[in-house]
């Protein structure tokens, strides 16, 4: 005896295993986009849509652009910066031995030091 459960083998989001006979997909065009690698990626979009000027490239990451002469130059990769370093970039030596002083205090005064 069946469960009957209609949706048994499928999963959920998943698109019906052929297309519905009634209807029929958007009208889309392609465009190709080209970056400073070398790479060219052909991009989908809605026929009645704007293409952007710039993409990203799917396989390098970097800017790519509708020109294949002039691609749009590489982003600059800047190294990793620890919270340290950022919080460094916003405090001064002496904002941070303030802030510093003050939570010492606040922890001896917990512990009833003084």
């Amino acid at each position: 005896m069946s469960s009957g459960s209609a949706i048994r083998g499928s999963r959920v989001g998943s698109s019906p295993m052929r297309p519905d006979e009634r209807s029929e997909p958007a009208p889309r065009r392609d465009v190709t986009y080209f970056c400073a690698a070398g790479h060219d990626s052909i991009i989908k979009f809605a026929a009645e849509a704007v293409e952007p000027e710039v993409w990203d490239c799917p396989r390098c990451g970097q800017p790519a652009g509708l020109d294949r002469q002039n691609p749009p130059g590489r982003m600059r990769n800047e190294p990793y910066k620890s919270h340290l370093a950022y919080v460094k970039e916003r405090r001064s030596d002496a904002d941070g031995e303030a802030i510093l002083a003050e939570a010492l205090a606040k922890v001896r005064q917990r512990r009833g030091e003084f």
